[in-house]
């Protein structure tokens, strides 16, 4: 029976990143805290969940996960290649419910160790706060994430998204100019407008930064904040040259909020369908594959040209 092996797979460097979206030094940068908090939780609990008694953990010579590595890539592949657990459960050599049983006890505690080497983004504006921003430019965007059709009538309605033409759910992401994910507002139904979403996040920025946003979010203010947003073509009429091409400049900056979600977007377990109807976890996994970019950016740093002088 094939079953992907850490030590096996980690020698093929080109696969590595394909099946994970890590290197393996990104990779073995990560395994120590996510060590820490495995291994704190099976000294308490079993891998089935049930509180241990007399003896401590060990792994068995025949065990599924004999290493902490292997947990790593097992969760690491399901988040990033959004398979079935059926075909997760093949590829491990394991059966379907243990799958689904340890994607739902892993998962929690990769998110805790991205917090410990504090990737995680903020999820309110006390969080934000606290991190203390530098006064810089940041960007603002929506992400929609398609869901499974509702049963509910009235649950049809608020997550059916008019923009996508099918049902999702939406986030606000903030990131600042190297493309790191600041600020992840709660998932909300897809049919809410983003500006409602960013009104309702109530969030601040530093005292003289600007906010590059999209035409989605007109209106939208921050109190001692610069906004940056393309003018939209009146009604009836057209845009100067000097307008459009100073679009265009605003553009080619705010691309940077595309990159950022196309990053967090390289897990396709919050780029398809979600199918995993467990409570919270569609939640946990976007903020989880947020730091999961967050973290990577330190080894791969994006770079881009100084942007135009003038925006406004």
């Amino acid at each position: 029976m094939l079953m992907l092996r850490y030590a096996e797979v980690a020698t093929q460097a080109r696969r590595f990143l394909a099946l994970t979206g890590y290197t393996v030094p990104e990779f073995e940068a990560l395994l120590p805290a996510f060590t820490q908090q495995v291994n704190a939780y099976l000294q308490t609990h079993t891998l089935r969940g049930k509180p241990r008694k007399k003896r401590r953990y060990q792994p068995y010579q025949n065990a599924v996960f004999p290493t902490f590595a292997e947990i790593l890539l097992f969760i690491l592949v399901y988040l990033k290649q959004a398979m079935t657990q059926e075909v997760l459960a093949c590829l491990f050599g394991i059966h379907q419910p243990d799958a689904n049983q340890w994607v739902h006890l892993f998962e929690p505690l990769l998110n805790a160790a991205l917090e410990e080497v504090g990737e995680k983004p903020a999820r309110d504006t006390d969080t934000l706060r606290a991190a203390g921003l530098e006064v810089g430019d940041y960007f603002q965007d929506g992400t929609e994430r398609p869901i499974v059709r509702p049963k509910d009538r009235e649950a049809q309605k608020q997550y059916y998204s008019g923009k996508k033409r099918r049902h999702t759910v939406k986030n606000l992401v903030v990131n600042n100019a190297i493309g790191k994910v600041v600020l992840l507002t709660p998932t909300e139904e897809g049919k809410k407008h983003d500006k409602k979403v960013a009104d309702e996040a109530g969030y601040t920025l530093p005292e003289g930064s600007r906010l590059h946003q999209d035409t989605g979010f007109q209106g939208f203010v921050l109190e001692g904040t610069t906004i940056i947003q393309p003018k939209k073509k009146p009604r009836g009429g057209e845009l100067t040259a000097e307008e459009k091409a100073a679009n265009r400049a605003k553009s080619q900056v705010r691309v940077r909020s595309e990159h950022t979600i196309g990053g967090v977007k390289r897990y396709r377990i919050v780029k398809d369908q979600s199918r995993n109807w467990k409570e919270g976890f569609r939640d946990r996994v976007m903020e989880t594959c947020c730091a999961l970019h967050n973290f990577r950016l330190n080894f791969r740093p994006w770079r881009y040209e100084a942007q135009p002088a003038k925006l406004l």
